[in-house]
């Protein structure tokens, strides 16, 4: 497997050597083995040619979570064209703009989504195809609408014996032929069409299958994230698909009951996820029972403290499906005070870091070997630098090279040329980088506010800060008029569970947060006030919180 060349050759090896294990299930619904896998992507490759869909061609995915969204994805490889996944919580208007700006001739879409959008407006279209059974919603090609009525009897007349394993042929791609272009949805409010390669692709599939050994043909895989983000559609889908894994699938965002009963399902060896979601175990499950007065009293036994920690370890374990060998964390680090207290018991968490526009992989280590506040070092086929004359000491901007950066932006060559020098991309996040190669992300260089003596202020570390007190559910700093403020959002949970049950009472709450978070503070970074914001932050897909909406 190790000598394979590319994404396309590890698909088609996954198809043929899992032939008739499962692959795909949509949770409490249907499932598709490999061979149906197969049978599909011929059948749409049909489709896509009788409306004379040339290799090279762009299709765009727009839909929710689902085994579907999966195999039309890998129908697009098969047949040698461009994927441009587009989120599902895009507004119609955007959904416009990227199917038009991409050149897309082929939309697989929800029905639920496509009701919403005008095909006027998406003027390129030769067809809109239904994801959930490749039914045509639009057709601007006699051809396919003929096609699509009389599939089943094309493929028979293609395969007149049978079809079997053998009949598979992914095409052969050079190594900077484009294959995916994805529109980041980042914290500034502009989405950019990233060109990834297919040696983007390939690097990323080799590095998790060097890495993460672990998994086997028939593991379970449950998938989290969105895949039209390039975090869940690399390490959650691709990279286990071609291990011959079996993922489920998930569609909607779950409730946490919803969720743990499909860990007690599918009791993953990996779980990919943002910080939100373990964040969220710990900090309502967990820490309310470690901090009630007895607990308190009992975990400064060493003896018993062990044996509680053991427990609550166990629990945790069990509640992630009882099989879990890593969850990798990624699109944000975790909180202090959580990172601390799972690498206290034991639990086998690790961050990892990454952009879009490398494909997403930068920088990982195992959970093993990991360093606290770190993500990891620099991934294979690639390599790191720090804008700084001392990177342990003094933060500068991480700038990477390698085999997993994008060719640029898709018809963009001003934010091309702003990012990428010489094949070095800025990644415009502030890092510091250790004596071993540890990597430690400091702020955005975007977010980075000016001290009234030029100092270079953070605001990711002052929430670093604030985040680590129960009552803080999340916070922001921005600057206003030339001082500094958090906005909060409190945790009424904890607040009412603590009996502060009125404004009056988690405005003193917070105002002592606030007084102590100064005291760790130099003074040119210190808070001037706060305000309390009612509701959660509104966010990417990737739980990064929208920052240009409070500036």
């Amino acid at each position: 497997m190790k000598d394979q060349p590319s994404l396309n050759a590890y698909l088609q090896q996954a198809i043929v050597e899992n032939w008739d294990k499962e692959a795909l299930t949509n949770l409490n619904a249907q499932t598709y083995l490999y061979r149906d896998i197969a049978r599909k992507i011929v059948k749409i490759k049909i489709m896509f040619e009788s409306g004379n869909l040339h290799p090279g061609d762009k299709v765009a995915i727009c839909g929710h979570n689902s085994a579907e969204w999966v195999i039309a994805f890998v129908a697009v490889m098969y047949c040698g064209c461009v994927a441009v996944p587009i989120l599902n919580d895009f507004t119609p208007n955007t959904i416009h703009h990227l199917v038009n700006h991409s050149d897309a001739k082929v939309l697989f879409v929800d029905e639920s989504i496509w009701k919403h959008l005008s095909a006027d407006e998406m003027h390129g279209l030769i067809a809109a195809v239904r994801i959930s059974d490749y039914e045509l919603l639009l057709s601007r090609k006699e051809e396919v609408d003929y096609a699509r009525r009389h599939l089943n009897e094309e493929f028979g007349k293609m395969f007149p014996e049978r079809f079997t394993r053998e009949d598979i042929h992914f095409p052969t791609l050079a190594p900077t032929d484009i294959v995916l272009i994805n529109y980041t949805a980042g914290s500034t409010g502009f989405s950019k069409g990233v060109m990834l390669s297919e040696r983007v692709l390939w690097s990323n599939i080799q590095f998790t299958i060097d890495g993460l050994t672990f998994l086997h043909p028939g593991d379970g895989m449950l998938c989290l994230l969105p895949l039209a983000h390039m975090y869940g559609l690399m390490v959650e889908v691709l990279h286990t698909l071609v291990k011959g894994c079996h993922i489920y699938l998930l569609g909607k965002t779950p409730s946490p009951k919803i969720l743990l009963g499909a860990f007690a399902v599918v009791r993953p060896k990996l779980i990919i996820a943002v910080p939100l979601i373990i964040e969220k175990i710990i900090k309502t499950r967990v820490f309310p029972k470690l901090h009630k007065p007895l607990m308190r009293i009992l975990t400064h036994l060493p003896l018993i403290k062990k044996k509680v920690m053991e427990k609550v370890r166990q629990n945790l374990m069990t509640a992630f499906g009882g099989n879990l060998q890593e969850m990798i964390i990624g699109g944000a680090g975790l909180a202090k005070d959580v990172e601390e207290f799972l690498r206290g018991i034991n639990f086998p968490v690790t961050v990892g870091y990454g952009m879009t526009e490398c494909g997403p992989l930068i920088s990982y280590c195992p959970h093993n070997t990991q360093r606290q506040g770190s993500c990891g070092k620099v991934v294979d086929r690639m390599e790191a630098i720090i804008d700084s004359p001392d990177p342990i000491t003094l933060p500068g901007v991480l700038w990477v090279k390698g085999d997993n950066v994008m060719a640029g932006y898709y018809k963009n060559p001003e934010a091309t040329n702003s990012v990428l020098k010489d094949g070095w991309l800025n990644t415009e996040d502030i890092c510091q980088m250790d004596q071993d190669g540890y990597i430690y992300i400091r702020g955005r260089d975007k977010n980075m506010i000016l001290g009234p003596s030029g100092q270079n202020i953070y605001p990711e570390e002052i929430e670093a800060l604030l985040n680590n007190y129960q009552m803080v559910g999340e916070s922001l700093v921005r600057e206003r008029n030339g001082k500094l403020e958090a906005l909060i959002v409190p945790n009424y949970d904890y607040a009412k569970d603590n009996g502060i049950n009125d404004n009056k009472l988690l405005t003193k709450e917070l105002e002592r947060i606030l007084a102590e978070t100064n005291k760790a503070l130099p003074s040119f970074s210190q808070l001037a006030g706060f305000k309390i914001q009612e509701n959660e932050f509104e966010k990417t897909p990737k739980r990064s919180i929208k920052r240009y909406l409070y500036k």
